[in-house]
């Protein structure tokens, strides 16, 4: 089984943005009949190399073209009007059969927060005023508030709201707020107490705990399968640098996220990164027999997309198969 992830960075020198959103809905819709998962769209806001700041649109897109693939949305959820988040969560809802989950989050760079006329102190506080009016909205809940009656029109085809919601951060404080709400846990560290505070603050605000990640920080977020690993990192390496490098900058000193490292060469990428990986084969196929779910990210920093095919191409034809085969085998 594997994940698609796409962030659509894209430097000046990579593939043009056209082809890359041009490919996503393919590659997903490929994917949906080839083992993969879910697709997963993240955001940020200017970004010198483009990253993506508009989740809906893309995954809208994706929407259109499957029928059966999950589709997992990253917000930043201080940045929206809770009512109009609401609106673009149900149309969604219906448009995709209700395959659409989020995983909401606070952000951390200032930079972004100053585009939106924000402060970044006052992130959890937005956060809060806003996240309980959605969830009453999604609900299907009339609501009155400084005199205005609040309704969400039309209702999401799944009853309640969208049927997963998750809270994303790294921190014990962002472990607190998921339980407050009742929401899952999606962390992107493994913080020593983070699940003992998640369930902790679901108990103490009547919610039982709900589903939860914690990845250690050797998860990899950008894996390819090639079978020559070598030729790989020639073909991949400058891109996957990027990533690389970008997450590293707007995470200074953090040592304990997954998907973070800090190197300045594709040598010291290959050598001592676990967050951007090429395994061969063979290794692929024992991970994924092994239960590992694979985490692509197919578009890595701007691969242009006839790069990019080979490598998911080998997962869904080769791998999963052959994983299948050999578990069935020795069942």
């Amino acid at each position: 089984m594997y994940i698609l992830r796409f962030d659509m960075r894209d430097p000046s020198w990579a593939a043009p943005p056209a082809a890359l959103y041009g490919a996503v809905p393919e590659m997903c819709a490929w994917a949906e009949d080839h083992g993969g998962a879910a697709a997963v769209f993240c955001e940020h806001h200017g970004s010198e190399d483009g990253y993506l700041p508009s989740p809906f649109l893309l995954a809208s897109a994706v929407a259109a073209r499957t029928q059966r693939l999950a589709l997992s949305l990253i917000l930043i959820l201080p940045f929206y009007e809770p009512v109009r988040l609401a609106e673009d969560m149900a149309v969604l809802d219906i448009l995709s059969g209700g395959r659409a989950s989020y995983i909401l989050a606070l952000g951390y760079r200032p930079e972004e927060y100053e585009i939106f006329g924000l402060s970044l102190r006052d992130r959890g506080r937005l956060a809060d005023d806003k996240l309980g009016l959605l969830r009453q909205l999604l609900a299907g809940e009339t609501v009155v508030e400084n005199g205005r009656r609040i309704m969400v029109t039309p209702l999401p085809q799944t009853a309640g709201g969208p049927g997963m919601m998750w809270w994303g951060g790294g921190s014990l404080a962002a472990a607190r707020r998921a339980g407050r709400y009742g929401l899952g846990m999606l962390a992107n560290a493994n913080i020593p107490g983070m699940r003992e505070a998640y369930e902790e603050s679901c108990r103490k605000h009547g919610h039982a705990p709900g589903a939860t990640f914690f990845p250690d920080r050797d998860s990899p977020s950008a894996t390819f399968v090639a079978d020559d690993v070598d030729q790989a990192w020639s073909e991949l390496g400058e891109y996957l640098l990027h990533d690389a490098r970008s997450y590293a900058a707007w995470n200074p000193g953090n040592e304990t996220s997954a998907g973070i490292s800090h190197v300045n060469t594709i040598a010291e990428l290959r050598d001592t990164s676990k967050s951007h990986v090429i395994i061969s084969t063979s290794e692929a196929i024992s991970r994924v027999r092994a239960g590992e779910v694979l985490t692509l990210s197919p578009l890595c920093g701007g691969l242009p997309p006839e790069l990019a095919w080979p490598y998911l191409k080998r997962v869904g034809e080769v791998v999963l198969p052959e994983a299948l085969s050999e578990r069935k085998a020795s069942l």
